[in-house]
């Protein structure tokens, strides 16, 4: 029950994250995959990436979000924000993103954020806490240009 849950918030990730962006000259896409290492007949390990809908507790997921400019005018000061998905702990963090663990109020690096606890008192925040990410692309972009960046998250 509990992986469906989390299969069901990861599936509506595409769709939350892709309305959630705002500039109409900027198309993003969104990819979600599970890395899987299998052992070819020779015997080493390959790295395989499956549908995301088997994914399963422990699994490596891998994020991927691409993006082109399909207006006619440089854009520019353009920041892609994306909620983690439920379910997902991010495993690498990624110097150039920034986190935000109180659903996009407040934004940073991890080692920078502190949560109130319930006696009253804070604490620092840890990957479990992330709630979504932040990257702010580079500083123009022009007409018909593509940029990609990718992630990586563990299946709880």
């Amino acid at each position: 029950m509990m992986r469906k849950m989390a299969l069901a918030g990861m599936a509506a990730w595409g769709m939350t994250a892709s309305a959630a962006m705002a500039k109409p000259d900027l198309r993003v896409e969104r990819q979600m995959f599970v890395e899987r290492v299998h052992t070819d007949i020779n015997g080493r390990p390959r790295r395989i990436l499956a549908s995301a809908s088997h994914a399963a507790p422990g699994d490596q997921l891998i994020f991927v979000v691409h993006w082109r400019n399909e207006g006619s005018e440089p854009v520019q000061g353009v920041a892609l924000t994306n909620p983690v998905p439920r379910g997902a702990l991010l495993t690498e963090a990624d110097p150039s993103m920034q986190v935000s663990v109180d659903g996009g109020t407040r934004w940073g690096r991890l080692e920078d954020l502190w949560l109130p606890t319930p006696l009253g008192g804070t604490r620092r925040a840890v990957p479990a806490d992330i709630t979504h990410l932040r990257w702010s692309m580079p500083s123009r972009l022009s007409p018909g240009e593509t940029a990609r960046l990718s992630y990586r998250a563990m299946m709880r």
